[in-house]
This record gives C-alpha cells, structure tokens and sequence, in this order.
C-alpha cells in the first residue's frame, strides 16, 4: 500500500470534481490508524497550496450514527480558510462532487487546547463565542459509498463550511438543550437538540482534544470546530435553500447556486 499515492486520488478526486472509488475496495484491510495517516497528507497537501488550517469538524457524533457505521467513537477532519462560505453568500454547488448540508454548533477558541484530560467543561472555559453553523459535506466516493476508514482518509468529508448569528458566550445558557429546526425549501427536514451530539456538544469537541493528543496534536486559539451534526445530512442542488434556525444561537440560511 503506498499512502501517498492513496492520498494523491483523493486529492485529485477534490481537484477533478469526480468521484473514485473507496480505497478499501482495494486495501480492505486498511485501518483507521493509516487512515489518519493518509489524511494528514491530504491536509498538508492542502496547506502546500496556500490553504491554512482554521479549524477542525468531529463526525459519526451520534449513537445513532455510530451503530450504522459499526464503531463506537467519532472522527475527525481539518477546515481550511478556502472552505468557510460567508454568510450572505450563495454556496456554489458546482465546486463540489456531491455537497450535502448539516446543523451544527460551532465553537471558536479563545485558548490552545491539548492534552489527554481535557473536559467538556474545560472546553466551555476555553470557547470566546459559539455559533450556529451548517458543515457542508462533499463525499470523494461516488454515492457516499464508503468504510470508516475511507471517510477518515477523506479528511472525514470535509469541503465548506458557513457560520452565521454574531457569536454568542457559552457560559449563559446550556448547550445540551439548544434546539434546531433543520429546513430544505421551507420544508421540516429535522428537529434536534444539543444533546444529539455527544450528550454535550462540547463534549465532542474535548473527545476531540483527548484524540488529537494521542498524536501529539491538539487545537489552538482562534480555531473553529464543528463539534458534529445535529441532525442527518440532506443533498444540496442550486436553487435550494437550506435553513438551521437554533434556540438562542440565531439562525443560517444558504442560498445554492
């Protein structure tokens, strides 16, 4: 198995707009450890080509989601600055494969974060401002056909992001109840709450931390994380618009074009 050339398709799967095949059709005994591994090419790749790293986003964050995948603890993947859609603006559907929209809470960091005894709690401490968020998804597998280490490989999906509201301190209101109404053209796709998400969205994000420091790596101020969805992911086209309206927190809305 060589790592780079794995990496180097899925790179150029992203690049191209044109899905492959998983890389465990191929190397069905790949693990999750050498999938993280091949991600860390697949970022520094992206940073070798002026793309700095502003955050990180947690999936498989519900149990739910973790029975259908047969595992029993999330993932990772790292945002860059050219991912982040600003609010107002349209998300442009043709510079993805096949994007898919998402709730969050997102958190940004006021402090480092590191090490194998961070809490939720300290997290919370740690967090300037949380903001609603929608993690837009885009598959390098054709169909969203893959194994968990695929989509570990795959920098877990991660291609846009969009933060919206003005940011708002933690330390008011308990995150666990936070509710969210998830819409796709006015229409109720979903409703959640912070719960959802590990019990406490930030604990996903210190889970985050404690797995980050078994590879002496952690987060650093001024980072954005997603701390993971709310609810499931539904397909974007253009012409839809896509609405998480979120207790407290305000509400995003995405125009696709």
């Amino acid at each position: 198995m060589n790592q780079s050339e794995l990496a180097d398709r899925l790179i150029r799967a992203a690049k191209d707009r044109v899905a492959t095949t998983p890389l465990t059709d191929e190397y069905p005994d790949l693990d999750v450890a050498t999938a993280y591994t091949i991600q860390d090419a697949v970022v520094t790749a992206r940073r070798n080509a002026g793309f700095e790293v502003v955050g990180a986003k947690l999936g498989l964050t519900s149990a739910a989601k973790q029975q259908q995948m047969n595992v029993d603890e999330p993932l990772y993947g790292w945002l860059t600055h050219d991912m982040q859609v600003d609010t107002g603006e349209v998300l442009i559907c043709d510079n993805f494969i096949q994007p898919r929209c998402e709730p969050e809470v997102a958190f940004l960091l006021g402090e480092d974060l590191e090490g194998p005894g961070v809490t939720a709690a300290r997290v919370l401490a740690a967090t300037d401002l949380v903001f609603p968020a929608v993690d837009v998804l885009d598959s390098r597998f054709a169909g969203y056909s893959f194994k968990l280490p695929d989509v570990v490989a795959d920098n877990s999906s991660c291609a846009g992001f969009v933060l919206g509201g003005q940011g708002i301190d933690p330390a008011g209101f308990d995150l666990r109840l936070t509710g969210c109404v998830f819409e796709k053209n006015g229409e109720l796709i979903a409703t959640a709450s912070g719960a959802a998400v590990l019990g406490h969205p930030a604990a996903s994000v210190a889970w985050l931390v404690r797995k980050l420091s078994e590879r002496g790596q952690g987060l650093e101020a001024g980072h954005i994380v997603l701390s993971g969805s709310m609810t499931e992911a539904v397909p974007v086209a253009p012409g839809d618009v896509i609405t998480a309206r979120f207790d407290r927190l305000g509400t995003v809305e995405i125009p696709c074009g």
